[in-house]
């Protein structure tokens, strides 16, 4: 049938026009809206800018067709053949492609939302920047396809086969990716905010850069993917290999990687903040540098994994074996103000093989304090309810206290797993300030509590008086012990004078203990302790002359007389 004639039956009404041959045929900018070319003969024809909205095209045969900016909403294309064909910024919005052949198709910014492209064949099908949004792609041949920059929003692709194809910068938000075939695919900088890839096949694919926020990824294999820089905050790897995989600096915060197998990963500078690690297989990983505070570590298998320069504040590790793993030292602060891990663990030393394990308490959700005298009880809640403000959702009870001799053993419960040994340090260096604070404001804080203590109009005896202010003495004298054992001269300076002021204002004389208890005290720990000595030292020549000159100053000047004679 010659074009012209068609297009007269066209005009007269006629739709029906299935199996005609219309191969070559110039219908540029035509109105075809609800016509029926089902196995019709379209190779080589001109459609560009033709209207084919509802247009019926079961089995037809497009093969190198330009279809350029054609509007085909709505139109069945089901099992046609458009091999080759041109449907740039062509309109296939709810479009039915089922099962159709677009190999080597070009539909660069083509509208193909909520279309049906189920079963299609479309090796290296080029759809850059095309609109993709809740397609149905399922079991879709797409290897080599060109998706870089597509939009695939809630798109299902489950089962589809996308190997080696290109999705850079792309737009997978919220898509069903259920079973893809991934492998050697580009995603480089996509978009997969809450994607479903459970079971997908990744090995080799570059992920680096991808948003993979709250993704679900569980038994997928990543094996040898490049993941690095990727934000993955709250993503599910349950089970997932990532044998290999390169996760350099990823974001991995309350990630789920639960019997995840890690071997031999590198976890390089990665956040693994609140992460679970429970039976996942990190042996031979490199996790350098890498932020795991809060982390979980329950039955992970860390042998021969490199550690060293992690960041461990408040990790929570059970039936873990630390023995063989590679850490020269680790921080087990973090310093939320400038970014960087603090605390340096051993200080000035690294660790000895296997003496990570040593220093571990298994048993974590116990946390024992033991004080060189009975503490104030008052001075301690505050102090312990420091330690749980400092620590997420963290909860701590007094299970029990026992005295001993010399030996006052405080033993708390955590309400989850916790690094027992560097809680009851931050306990005990925490405390002799908060003392100081409780005992300075002591009635301030009875008032606040309306627990003031009433009025007396009898006078206290002077025995009692010379009672109260020896019990004060003694009192302080301990806690000014405490401060110059565990803090260095910079502190400890600022601390123990205000204890100083304190006695002053209780009407108690302050110059024995300047030059006996602390001069004593600082030359024993001078002794014991190079460093403090050496820091000694040098605060000593730094200070400035009012600090110097005060009672404290004149206690290490003399404690460093001492010294030198010694």
């Amino acid at each position: 049938m010659q074009t012209q004639e068609f297009l007269q039956r066209y005009q007269q009404g006629e739709r029906n026009f299935s199996h005609i041959d219309l191969s070559g045929a110039s219908l540029s900018g035509i109105n075809l809206r609800e016509i029926d070319l089902t196995g019709a003969n379209l190779t080589g024809a001109n459609l560009s800018w033709s209207f084919l909205s509802n247009a019926q095209l079961i089995g037809a045969c497009l093969r190198r067709a330009d279809l350029r900016s054609a509007g085909m909403a709505g139109a069945n294309l089901s099992v046609a053949n458009l091999s080759g064909a041109n449907l740039a910024k062509a309109d296939l919005r709810l479009a039915c492609l089922e099962a159709a052949e677009l190999n080597w198709a070009t539909l660069p910014e083509a509208d193909l939302g909520g279309a049906n492209l189920q079963g299609v064949k479309s090796d290296q099908i080029n759809l850059a920047g095309a609109k993709l949004d809740g397609a149905k792609l399922m079991a879709a041949e797409l290897m080599e396809a060109n998706l870089n920059g597509a939009s695939l929003v809630g798109a299902n692709l489950t089962g589809a086969n996308l190997r080696e194809a290109h999705l850079v910068e792309a737009n997978l938000r919220s898509a069903i990716l259920i079973g893809v075939n991934l492998i050697e695919a580009d995603l480089n900088g996509a978009q997969m905010r809450w994607a479903n890839l459970t079971g997908a096949e990744l090995h080799r694919a570059v992920l680096a850069g991808a948003d993979l926020t709250e993704a679900v990824l569980d038994n997928a294999d990543l094996s040898r993917a490049n993941l690095a820089g990727s934000y993955l905050l709250k993503a599910s790897f349950k089970k997932a290999l990532l044998l290999r995989a390169n996760l350099e600096g990823v974001y991995l915060l309350r990630g789920d990687l639960s019997e995840a197998n890690l071997r031999s990963a590198d976890l390089r500078k990665a956040d693994l903040s609140g992460a679970y690690l429970v039976d996942a297989i990190l042996g031979e990983a490199d996790l350098r540098e890498a932020c795991l505070i809060e982390c979980r570590l329950i039955r992970t298998n860390l042998e021969g994994a490199q550690l060293t320069g992690c960041c461990i504040q408040n990790w929570q590790v059970q039936d873990v074996d630390l023995s063989r793993v590679d850490c020269r030292y680790v921080f087990t602060q973090f310093d939320y103000t400038a970014k960087v891990a603090a605390n340096r663990f051993p200080v000035d030393r690294d660790f000895e093989p296997g003496e990570l394990g040593g220093q571990h308490q298994e048993d974590s959700s116990i946390v024992n304090v033991c004080f060189a005298e009975s503490p104030n009880w008052e001075a301690l809640v505050f102090t312990v309810r420091r330690v749980e403000l400092e620590s997420y959702a963290l909860k701590l009870n007094v299970q029990k206290f026992e005295s001993a001799g010399k030996q006052n053993l405080l033993r708390l419960s955590a309400n989850r797993l916790v690094n027992g040994k560097i809680l009851g340090d931050r306990i005990l260096e925490l405390y002799p300030d908060m003392l100081e604070k409780v005992l300075a404001k002591d009635a301030e804080i009875l008032s606040l509590l309306d627990l003031a203590v009433a009025s007396n109009s009898t006078q206290p005896s002077h025995n009692e008086v010379l009672l109260r202010r020896q019990e004060i003495y003694q009192r302080m004298v301990r806690q000014i012990w405490l401060i110059l054992m565990s803090q260095t001269p910079d502190k400890l300076s600022q601390s123990v004078q205000r204890l100083l002021d304190y006695l002053k204002q209780q009407g108690i004389v302050t110059e024995q203990i300047q030059k006996k208890v602390i001069s004593q005290a600082i030359v024993q720990q001078s002794k014991q302790d190079p460093v403090f000595r050496e820091q000694l030292i040098a605060w000593e020549k730094t200070a400035s002359d009012h600090v110097r000159c005060s009672m404290i100053g004149e206690a290490v000047r003399f404690a460093i007389a001492l010294l030198i004679d010694y």
